[in-house]
């Protein structure tokens, strides 16, 4: 029987082809632009019907997060609507570290990621979407390196300041899927949980951080090869302007609430991660961060309190990341939110694991989270 053949020339696209041999074939992962950071991959497949897939991608040792390979599934899809697991397993020792990915598609086409992806049409689809609902005003930020736009979405008539940010890190799609979730309920006037936010907040919300990085299917960088997240204390033109851009509108707009979203590679449940060790560091600013987080965890199985990050000592925060500094330089309550690319064990979904779904429906809890957590202020 022919070849398959196998194709990443798109949106997000990212797979390097070492050898094909029938309905077999050995990848690799390239290099995010201009870094040493690797784990992002997207490609389709073509001419496999009704033959078992066998899809070997090597050399995972030296991925940015190799921890993330164990008991990790990919995702695919032969719709690109509906995203499953396709059976996988990681042999450490094989060729460097190889992931096996082995599927039978009942179509010609079939495509394969390491998350759903979140395409630059989609969201655009998204921002259209959103700036065309009553109370909502478009606002472009900035221009990224590759000249797209940095589009944010403001609404609300309260005094409390919002901001909701994703995506830093362009393979972590997870993010994308949990703002699409949180759009949808601040947009709709039948939602309660978004009409009342509405009547108490102003909301600024960035769907994306890095377009360039997302279309050019890096995990973590940005088209100058540039965490993002790396660069909040001294954000500048030339490196990372999306960052500049968002904090000189955080400057104009203050800032109460913070949440930045993002997936982890390694860690299979969602949690969020604090602003510890800042140095203005408040008991007060510290208790709105926990009770927040209280209440996500009393809403919702999907969200947990026993896994996550080493807390920073006293004094020794790292202000070139969103949360710390924005704690910081605003005295806000903020917070990074951290979603799994794995399963969540405590509450399996075989079929598809962590899914955009789920993130959809964390958005939801994270917002109505946020409501009850204003309620409890005027208590």
């Amino acid at each position: 029987m022919s070849d398959i053949r196998i194709d990443a020339e798109f949106d997000s696209g990212n797979i390097e082809v070492l050898s094909i041999d029938g309905a077999s074939a050995n990848l690799a992962i390239p290099l995010d632009t201009k870094s040493e950071f690797k784990q992002w991959f997207h490609f389709r497949v073509t001419g496999a019907a009704g033959r078992e897939l066998v899809l070997k991608i090597r050399d995972l040792e030296t991925s940015a997060y190799p921890g993330g390979w164990p008991g990790y599934d990919a995702c695919v899809s032969e719709d690109r609507d509906y995203w499953g697991r396709a059976a996988s397993s990681y042999d450490k020792d094989e060729d460097g570290g190889t992931l096996t990915i082995r599927y039978s598609p009942a179509s010609d086409v079939v495509w394969f990621a390491y998350f759903a992806p979140y395409s630059m049409e989609r969201h655009h689809d998204l921002v259209a979407e959103a700036a065309s609902s009553e109370g909502v005003d478009y606002r472009c930020l900035g221009t990224t390196l590759d000249g797209q736009p940095i589009d944010c979405l403001e609404m609300g008539e309260g005094e409390f300041k919002v901001w909701l940010y994703a995506r830093q890190h362009p393979g972590e799609t997870q993010a994308e899927w949990w703002m699409e979730g949180a759009l949808e309920v601040l947009t709709d006037p039948a939602d309660s949980v978004g009409r009342l936010l509405r009547q108490r907040c102003r909301l600024h919300v960035v769907p994306n951080c890095n377009p360039d990085g997302s279309r050019r299917g890096n995990l973590r960088v940005n088209g100058a090869g540039i965490n993002l997240n790396r660069e909040w204390a001294e954000p500048t033109a030339e490196k990372s302007p999306e960052v500049l851009a968002i904090r000189n509108r955080m400057d104009e707009t203050g800032v109460d609430f913070a949440m930045d979203v993002h997936g982890d590679e390694a860690i299979p449940v969602a949690f969020i991660a604090g602003f510890e060790g800042i140095p203005s560091w408040k008991d007060e600013q510290g208790e709105g961060y926990y009770n927040f987080e209280k209440i996500l965890d009393r809403r919702t199985p999907d969200f947990q309190t026993e896994q996550g990050y080493v807390k920073s000592k006293p004094g020794q925060a790292n202000l070139t990341m969103s949360t710390n500094q924005v704690a910081e330089r605003f005295g806000a309550v903020a917070m990074t939110l951290e979603m799994p690319y794995k399963d969540n064990p405590a509450s399996p979904e075989p079929e598809q694991g962590w899914s955009p779904e789920r993130c959809k429906m964390l958005a939801r809890d994270c917002l109505a989270s946020l409501l009850e957590w204003l309620e409890a202020q005027d208590k």
